[in-house]
């Protein structure tokens, strides 16, 4: 296989850019919202779509990996077995548009404005895909016919609504998706132009809680003040997780929370980050959470217990007075190396349940959950990493965490005890599940080089 020089792989990806941003935009139109019964055909038909353009280039591989739930898109490009191999992961479902009325333009019409495109998936993660495939495709159209080094892709169906099956995955394809490095490019970059790799991502334990006191809801004139209301025993019981420092309250929560060393900690402190446009992006007018931290502090490296959505008696237009029946939330805990979600779960239900107000029934349910990850930074490919990063954007890589969960990630690091780079290309601010969804057009021109980049760096560290 011959190995054109850099610079015309880089030339490719100047010159199609146009065409790139519009390669995007025909994935994203397929609605491939993995939480919908009625989008399971769209769901198929995007990771179809996506094995279909990687044979397009090459692949010496390229099919449906199929599971319960949602099907994966895998791919390979085998080059050499003396060269290293790295497994990208991505995920090609998508999140539920609501509200609709809230979006600018159809969420599955991708449109540019402004240097951006907006749509649904286009940064979460379809865009963010698409930058590994087009940096794999610069280098086939530019005369190397394969990238640099051997890439497998794993893109799955289910990380919106909580990866159930990609342990399975793991298991049952572990001969087909075994590889030295893992990339992964599903997080964000600190800011607008400053090249960032993510070094930690939190964990997550998600619950339903339904609290029940009567058989049918009650006449608040007949029942009012003397039976026991749920919404209020709920209220209650939310009132009490959290003291007045913004601690959770839930005994032995941080029990096994790793302490912030302090040089990350001064890492932390020295990042430029925009506290009122941070509050900006979603209108909040000041920051809150535990006392003695800061907010990234906050957002990266300490748990938080949140409500996520609540619901009791009547909802409609007008008046009903009611003592209702029922009352219902759903509740979230971000994790934190090395806390663990279903003892998290055990320690959370039995806490609510010591809480609940006499005559009321607590029944909690645990959807989901997943650890939180933590990179071994002192491993060379870090470094490399950076570097490469670095020549894309010409500023110097900065290590970051990220508050959200990728379960994927912990799960293939403790299955395979490969290194995990975390190597995304989004923005903080970039509505990944909320209306107007938007991808930084700069920053996926710049990702498809800084990938490029990569693969020419991991062939170099293996001395071919």
């Amino acid at each position: 296989m011959s190995h054109p020089p850099l610079d015309a792989v880089l030339a490719y990806v100047d010159r199609e850019r146009a065409r790139f941003v519009d390669d995007l935009a025909a994935w994203c139109r397929i609605p491939s919202i993995s939480s919908s019964p009625e989008h399971v055909g769209e769901v198929r038909r995007s990771a179809e779509h996506l094995v279909e353009r990687c044979r397009e280039l090459g692949a010496d591989d390229a099919r449906l990996l199929e599971t319960p739930g949602h099907p994966a898109a895998f791919a390979e490009w085998r080059v050499d077995p003396r060269l290293p191999t790295a497994l990208v992961y991505g995920h090609h479902d998508v999140q539920p548009i609501d509200p609709p009325e809230q979006w600018l333009s159809p969420p599955f019409e991708p449109t540019v404005r402004d240097g951006r495109l907006y749509g649904r998936g286009v940064v979460d993660d379809k865009g963010q895909v698409y930058i590994h495939t087009k940096a794999i495709e610069a280098f086939v159209k530019a005369g190397a016919g394969k990238p640099p080094v051997n890439v497998k892709l794993i893109v799955e169906g289910e990380e919106e609504v909580g990866s159930a099956n990609l342990d399975g995955i793991l298991h049952e394809h572990d001969e087909l998706l075994r590889a030295d490095y893992v990339v992964v490019s599903d997080t964000a970059m600190f800011g607008r132009g400053i090249p960032s790799l993510c070094v930690g991502l939190r964990g997550i334990a998600y619950w339903d809680v339904k609290i029940a006191a009567l058989a049918l809801d009650g006449h608040s004139g007949s029942y009012g003040g003397a039976v026991p209301n749920p919404a209020t025993a709920l209220a209650s019981m939310i009132a009490k997780l959290h003291d007045e420092r913004g601690h959770v309250t839930v005994p032995g929560f941080y029990d096994r929370v790793r302490a912030l060393p302090e040089d990350e900690r001064r890492a932390i402190a020295a990042l430029p980050f925009d506290e009122p446009a941070f509050l900006a992006s979603v209108g909040a007018a000041r920051v809150v959470g535990e006392h003695g931290y800061s907010t990234l502090e906050r957002l990266w490296t300490r748990p938080t217990l949140e409500v996520n959505g609540l619901s009791s008696g009547w909802q409609g237009p007008g008046s009903k007075t009611i003592v209702p029946a029922t009352a219902s939330a759903k509740l979230s805990a971000r994790l934190v190396p090395d806390q663990d979600p279903e003892e998290i779960s055990r320690l959370f239900e039995t806490h609510l349940k010591r809480i609940a107000p006499p005559g009321v029934k607590v029944e909690v349910t645990f959807l989901h959950g997943g650890r939180p990850y933590l990179a071994p930074t002192e491993l060379p490919v870090y470094d490399l990493a950076k570097r490469a990063f670095s020549r894309a954007f010409g500023k110097p890589t900065v290590f970051i965490r990220e508050g959200g969960s990728i379960p994927f990630v912990r799960t293939i690091a403790d299955r395979t005890g490969k290194p995990c780079l975390l190597m995304g290309f989004g923005q903080p601010d970039e509505n990944a599940h909320a209306p107007n969804e938007w991808l930084d057009l700069e920053n996926f021109h710049l990702g498809i080089k800084s990938v490029i980049y990569l693969y020419d760096e991991l062939r170099a560290l293996s001395g071919r």
